[in-house]
């Protein structure tokens, strides 16, 4: 049977070692990168839907994706004796506390696929790993019983998809697939727990290593699998940083770990830009690529407010809040930096580097910012582009205090800047109120001192914009490439899921067509450029989520 579908080839089990116990039972796995262990099988799986053209580049035909093959496969029910599947073995900081050995708890790897140069570039490298997410008990599942709900399971597959269609590293999802299995769950954590709906998410990355995955090994001394994993990361993910003489020493290791710095914060950036806050930035939930992943209890700023996290466990400290992710970045890289340490035997290096990933952060901020405001940064002198950028910082700081201090819709402010004429008089008020009225939350927050605030804020932009020489449509062209009319709206995936709990699953497939188009306002998706309903302010699943999600 699964002949006839595309080969996946074993290339983290060949390349690092596995666990000698392939029993399936939770317990301390040490020396080992990964332990074999086979999906559960499920009685009854549902295809609710596939991502067609993701799978072409893997080799899939159209034909495959309707048949039962593929549906087995993505089930976890296509189980031959010949494929090796694993579940990965790595540790990780939970809310700021070493958690010990964590694991692929509910997630099995079914090996990767060879991506040809043919194919389209958003899989990159030679090689993309297929995981299945909910696929049932490993190893590392301690308590739990290794499923996935469907409620969680269509966050991920809308998500991770918006994201790449949003042009920010991701995972990637492949399917997602109805098992027939129920499972109890306590999803406030009240004690009200229910029966739910199990569903596995079949998604794909160059690579599922985590930060945990080099933490573990450091934090038991297990030197020798610590190199090993490293060194694995390096030649398979990194392989530019290979030198010619394929010896890995202490410069390579030192600009893998620059590299990574520097990806975190491109990806952090990324998130900014839109709005995403992942929620739960442990380090176990960390791509040593700098791709988004595991994506739990995550939401999406509808109005702007840099301490808004979605995470119920993270209520009262707001570690992971929206304006935090950045230094949660750093912090994540100190730990990782740590963890590296036996094999650099020099903090100082180190120390350098991340240092400058605060540089290369505010760096990137400022040219995210600058995109998002239309500005381009032509200056001919070095002391011209170094005041422009203390002035473009302070331009921008001062729109977030500005977004702040009523509740503003973010996506729908940025889209409306992009459509506001600036030479438009910003002395006139009503007009500025009347232009702006659809990305307030509370008009009766709109008052005069508020919109006097607006103008001067205006007035500087002005100012700056008219300075670039683009007209008012050039200066939209560039804002809405970077501004996306759509996001996954937090009340919108919360329908789509109340819905698929009834056995719709209509607006989930809309939402995921109309994602693949974020920056194209289109007329026919009209009723999906809107602002958080007053009905969604505090409902769960819209305002807020547990893990559990």
């Amino acid at each position: 049977m699964s002949a006839l579908l595309p080969t996946l080839h074993s290339l983290f089990i060949t390349g690092l070692p596995g666990d000698s116990d392939t029993s399936n039972t939770s317990r301390s796995v040490e020396h080992a990168a990964y332990s074999l262990v086979t999906p559960t099988p499920v009685k009854n799986p549902q295809l609710i839907c596939s991502n067609n053209e993701l799978a072409a580049e893997l080799g899939f035909t159209s034909e495959q994706l309707t048949s039962n093959n593929f549906l087995q496969l993505v089930s976890g029910n296509d189980q031959f004796p010949s494929k090796q599947t694993y579940s990965m073995n790595y540790g990780g900081h939970q809310f700021g506390q070493w958690a010990g050995q964590l694991g692929d708890g509910r997630a099995i790897n079914l090996g990767q696929y060879k991506i040809s140069s043919s194919t389209m570039a958003s899989l990159k490298g030679d090689y993309v790993t297929l995981q299945l997410k909910g696929a049932g008990k490993t190893p590392y599942s301690r308590h739990a019983d290794g499923m996935a709900v469907l409620r969680s399971s269509i966050r991920e597959y809308l998500c991770s998809e918006a994201m790449f269609h949003l042009g920010i590293p991701t995972t990637r999802a492949l399917s997602l697939t109805l098992t027939g299995e129920e499972v109890i769950r306590d999803k406030l954590y009240d004690g009200r727990a229910d029966y739910e709906a199990c569903a596995i998410v079949a998604r794909l990355s160059p690579s599922f290593l985590r930060f945990g995955s080099i933490q573990l090994p450091s934090s038991r001394d297990d030197f020798d699998l610590l190199k090993q994993t490293v060194e694995f990361s390096i030649k398979n993910d990194f392989p530019e940083l290979m030198p010619e003489s394929n010896i890995i020493d202490k410069k390579v290791y030192l600009s893998w770990f620059t590299e990574i710095c520097e990806r975190t914060a491109h990806l952090i950036v990324e998130w900014m830009r839109v709005g995403f806050v992942h929620g739960v930035l442990n380090t176990d939930n960390m791509s040593l690529i700098g791709e988004t992943i595991d994506y739990g209890p995550y939401g999406w700023i509808d109005n702007f407010d840099l301490n808004w996290t979605p995470n119920t466990s993270d209520a009262a400290e707001k570690r992971y809040r929206f304006g935090q992710q950045p230094y949660i970045g750093q912090w994540n890289l100190f730990q990782l930096a740590n963890a590296i340490y036996p094999l650099i035997d020099e903090a100082k290096p180190l120390q350098e580097t991340l240092n400058n990933y605060n540089k290369i952060y505010e760096t990137q901020w400022l040219t995210m910012m600058r995109g998002k405001l239309g500005l381009n940064t032509q200056r001919t002198s070095t002391s011209e582009k170094n005041n422009l950028s203390e002035s473009d910082l302070e331009l921008s700081k001062n729109l977030e205090t500005l977004l702040s201090s009523v509740s503003t819709d973010m996506t729908l402010f940025y889209r409306h800047l992009a459509d506001f004429n600036l030479l438009t008089n910003l002395n006139d008020l009503d007009f500025l109120k009347q232009h702006f009225t659809e990305c307030f939350y509370n008009l009766d927050e709109i008052n005069d001192t508020y919109l006097m605030q607006l103008s001067l804020w205006l007035k500087s932009y002005q100012k700056r914009s008219l300075a670039t020489n683009k007209s008012n449509l050039e200066r939209k062209i560039k804002m809405d490439k970077v501004n996306p009319c759509y996001i996954l709206r937090n009340f919108q995936v919360q329908e789509a899921i109340e819905q698929a709990e009834r056995g719709n699953y209509s607006l989930v497939l809309l939402l995921a067509e109309l994602l693949k188009t974020p920056y194209e306002k289109q007329e026919k998706y009209k009723q999906f450029e809107v602002k958080r309903p007053d009905w969604a302010t505090n409902k769960f699943g819209c305002s807020a989520l547990s893990c559990s999600s």
